[in-house]
């Protein structure tokens, strides 16, 4: 019997990503994140900083950073968050920000009007190439994934990123952990 393809599901909450360039605008030339909390993706942790959104019709005033920095800004958000700023919820994997809405960010030492980068993530898995060998999968493969929370139900459209600087894990956003009743640490199995 097969090995059964299982993956630890946590939840995105909204979260910024940003450039070397624009850190310095928001907090300060010179200014390096701060760690508050390591993630489980290997280099990754949410900072102490925050930032404030601001978009036409509404605003969130602390929104988490996540470190390091990236080439590009980018904030993620659920569709509910993006209802709530008053931008289109535009679905794309993390990093694929060309065409996406723009937005303002706002930190103590300045203010950054963004051109595009307001996403809401495509649900999908982190693993490396020899977890990807093991389940039978492959970077870029869309798989469905059951979940076994309190209201169990089988997400589509789960993109597999298989690199080696990366952990096992799938990430949704907080309307889809809400739908499902899922919960940080809960499992879901892969299906091909």
């Amino acid at each position: 019997m097969a090995e059964a393809r299982t993956v630890v599901i946590n939840v995105s909450a909204r979260h910024v990503h940003l450039s070397p360039e624009h850190l310095e605008v928001l907090f300060g030339p010179g200014y390096q994140l701060t760690v508050k909390k390591h993630l489980v993706q290997p280099g990754q942790f949410a900072a102490e900083e925050t930032v404030a959104v601001i978009g036409p019709k509404g605003s969130f005033p602390r929104v988490r950073v996540l470190g390091p920095v990236r080439g590009k800004s980018q904030l993620e958000i659920s569709a509910t968050d993006a209802r709530t700023l008053g931008v289109p919820a535009v679905v794309r994997l993390s990093g694929n920000i060309a065409g996406t809405p723009g937005i303002v960010l706002e930190g103590p030492k300045g203010r950054v009007e963004l051109t595009e980068g307001v996403i809401v993530a495509q649900r999908h898995i982190h693993m490396t190439p020899a977890d990807a060998e093991r389940y039978g999968v492959t970077d870029g493969q869309v798989v469905r994934v059951k979940t076994r929370g309190t209201r169990p139900l089988t997400f589509d459209d789960v993109v597999i990123r298989a690199r080696e600087d990366m952990a096992l894990e799938m990430h949704i956003d907080t309307d889809e952990a809400n739908a499902a009743g899922i919960k940080d640490g809960d499992i879901g199995e892969i299906l091909l």
